[in-house]
């Protein structure tokens, strides 16, 4: 073999080389940052592989069941009739958003013990973007809102 062929298949068996590497560390990346969104109910009949998988379970924090203890968070989320106890003990402190009543998110893996062990908390309190019984949206000048928007800037005479 020519010294010149030879230095193709080298550099061609480098090139392979690299696009392997990249390939495994894209493939392994996506399987350790993949979670599954299971509701409590099919989290309590996935059995064994339930241990096994990153997961995310939302439901309603229950009313009193907050525990605070330094920078682990103990609470019970509910769905339906069905509740689970979750232990939160991520890097960060759970959102202001996360009280009584609110809809969470947990992100983790659920112990044998029958506890959800939580390193990421989302949170939403539901009742503070929804509109009040009994008040009216703004208006300006006896329109609404919308109707302000779309007569003003189209530049079309009426």
């Amino acid at each position: 073999m020519s010294s010149e062929a030879s230095k193709y298949l080298k550099f061609g068996s480098v090139i392979v080389l690299i696009l392997v590497s990249l390939g495994y560390l894209a493939y392994t990346g996506v399987q350790d940052s993949k979670s599954y969104y299971v509701t409590i109910k099919e989290l309590n009949g996935m059995g064994n592989e339930a241990y096994s998988k990153r997961l995310r379970v939302a439901g309603n924090v229950v009313p009193g069941s907050i525990k605070r203890s330094g920078t682990r968070v103990d609470f019970i989320l509910k769905e339906n009739d069905l509740t689970l106890p979750v232990s939160y003990t991520g890097t960060e402190a759970p959102p202001d958003t996360f009280k009584d009543d609110s809809q969470a998110l947990a992100d983790g893996s659920f112990g044998r013990d029958g506890v959800f062990h939580a390193k990421e908390l989302q949170a939403k309190c539901a009742s503070k973007y929804a509109p009040q019984p009994g008040v009216a949206p703004a208006t300006e000048g006896g329109k609404s809102m919308s109707q302000n928007q779309n007569s003003g800037s189209s530049g079309m005479a009426n």
